[in-house]
Parts: C-alpha cells; sequence; structure tokens
C-alpha cells in the first residue's frame, strides 16, 4: 500500500555520511520533525535526477525554507558514498539532507518502489515528493513515469506549499 495523506512514515533505517563515514539513521529521526520536503529520486547520477530533480532543491531551498520548511531531505537507493559525491556534484553543500536506502527498505515500506529490471537498475524508488509534519504525510506527488519530472519539481512543490 502507498503512502498516503494523513500516514506517518514508516519506521526504516536509512544510511547519511557523517564527518566519520556512513551512519544508520532511522527514518523517523531523520524525517520525522518539523515540516520536512522529501523527494524520492529512482537513483543518483541518472540524468533526469541529475538534471533536474535534485539542482532545482538545492538551487531553491532558501525558498522552501521561506515558506516555512525546516528540513529537506532526498532518498534514493544507492549508499550513502555514492550520494554523497552525487550531492557534491550539483553544488550541494548541506542544504538538502542525502539519505541512502542502499537495500529499497523505505521504498518497499512505503509503498513507492519501483522496477528497474527492465533497465538494468534493479529494485528502485519511484520519484516522489511529498510534504511531512511531525511525521505524517501531508501531501504526496508520485510521478506518473519515473523519468519525468513534473509533479515532484521543487517548482510544483513551491506553488503547493
Amino acid at each position: 500500500m502507498t503512502l498516503s495523506s494523513g500516514d506517518r512514515i514508516p519506521e526504516t533505517t536509512l544510511m547519511a555520511m557523517t564527518p566519520d563515514g556512513p551512519a544508520p539513521v532511522s527514518s523517523t529521526d531523520a524525517l520525522g520533525t518539523g515540516t520536512v520536503v522529501l523527494f524520492g529520486v529512482p537513483g543518483a547520477f541518472t540524468p533526469a535526477c541529475s538534471d533536474f530533480h535534485l539542482p532545482g532543491y538545492v538551487l531553491r531551498a532558501d525558498e522552501l525554507r521561506a515558506k516555512g520548511v525546516d528540513t529537506i531531505a532526498c532518498v534514493a537507493v544507492n549508499d550513502a558514498f555514492v550520494l554523497r559525491a552525487w550531492g557534491e556534484s550539483v553544488g550541494n553543500d548541506g542544504k538538502v539532507v542525502m539519505l541512502g536506502d542502499g537495500n529499497a527498505e523505505f521504498a518497499t515500506a512505503a509503498g513507492l518502489v519501483l522496477d528497474g529490471t527492465g533497465f538494468g537498475l534493479g529494485t528502485r524508488s519511484q520519484r516522489f515528493a511529498a510534504v511531512l509534519r511531525d511525521g505524517v504525510v501531508s501531501d504526496l506527488w508520485v510521478e506518473p513515469v519515473p523519468t519525468g519530472v513534473t509533479v515532484s519539481s521543487v517548482e510544483s512543490v513551491l506553488e503547493k506549499l
């Protein structure tokens, strides 16, 4: 079952990069306090993700914060090392929290799994954006196709906040 408005985010373990290397963080600790804009992508360094999705959130992070967003987070079925390198490649200087869902546990628990085996990607996350308020989904937008960045774009989220 896919998350929907009013649902609490699932409790899973994600990986975040720290100065000492990757460290586990519970999804509720990372995403469960304040107003959070969470977006999920099929994979780091993939074209739509690298050209539009993540860079948009990095570039417009201050606008999101001005609308009351406390945390902006990206989750992908990649490891924390890849997510750190990807964030650095688009100029993310900590504006977006990069969370690795290497085993797709969060994507699975949230009902947001994408079967990318036909593209050689294996199990991935669907492309989505969500607004969370103290760990509860207030809004969720899932892209109809994994290659498009429309309903989950930063522009779309800013319009709806």
